[in-house]
């Protein structure tokens, strides 16, 4: 059965283009003109996957992914023209699952689709991930050390449940980019220390031990 998608974009030339190539690939295809619709879309017919556009007048995109995000964990994939490092934090810390900057190539659009799908269906086939001491509730986005419950944002949340997938491997720093804040993040950042020290500082928070470790020189791993 085709994934079902949702297109939120006011600008008819991107949504058609966008429409037309996911409907040749296999997909069931739904196009929102403005916020407000794709909001009243999404709780008549739940779509697999959206692609949401951030600049948009009224409700935009960002406001959208905060309503979706308090009890939804459709995936989102936001397009949009702003590309600054800040701007992608922001629409990821808001609840998007991956970032694309606009020109973008209709081939990255549909790998990243692809991926998030495949992803969104491995999650969904688990109930939590489990690590050590450490568990992590993939439906309330919680993770549990024994009986400390600890809440983190979406940001943090994607970051240890990428961790959580792959135990016991040595992560690079480049792979780990691609897959939290996308493909085409580019540039000198510490973006990615300072989320560690966050999950780092909720997760031994008591003094329990360290689980994700540097490995110089190469990455991050979760190790006991």
């Amino acid at each position: 059965m085709s994934a079902n998608i949702l297109i939120i974009d006011d600008d008819k030339t991107i949504s058609t283009m966008i429409r037309r190539g996911l409907t040749y690939e296999g997909y069931d295809v739904r196009v929102a003109g403005n916020g407000k619709e794709g909001l009243h879309q999404v709780l008549d017919h739940e779509p697999d996957l959206i692609v949401l556009d951030i600049m948009m007048p009224g409700i935009d995109g960002l406001e959208v992914c905060k309503r979706l995000r308090k009890d939804s964990g459709i995936p989102i994939l936001m397009v949009t023209g702003r590309d600054s490092i800040a701007d992608r934090v922001e629409g990821l810390e808001t609840g998007a699952d991956d970032y694309l900057v606009k020109p973008f190539a209709f081939e990255e659009l549909a790998a990243r689709i692809k991926a998030l799908l495949r992803r969104s269906d491995k999650l969904n086939k688990a109930e939590r991930l489990v690590f050590s001491d450490l568990v992590l509730d993939l439906a309330t986005r919680q993770a549990f050390r024994g009986e400390r419950v600890i809440d983190f944002s979406t940001t943090e949340y994607n970051l240890l449940a990428f961790f959580m997938s792959h135990p016991k491997q040595v992560l690079t720093r480049d792979l780990i980019m691609e897959r939290i804040w996308g493909f085409d993040f580019q540039g000198e950042s510490n973006v990615l220390e300072v989320y560690v020290g966050y999950l780092r500082s909720k997760l031994e928070a008591q003094g329990e031990a360290r689980l994700i470790h540097t490995v110089r020189g190469a990455g991050y791993a979760l190790r006991e």
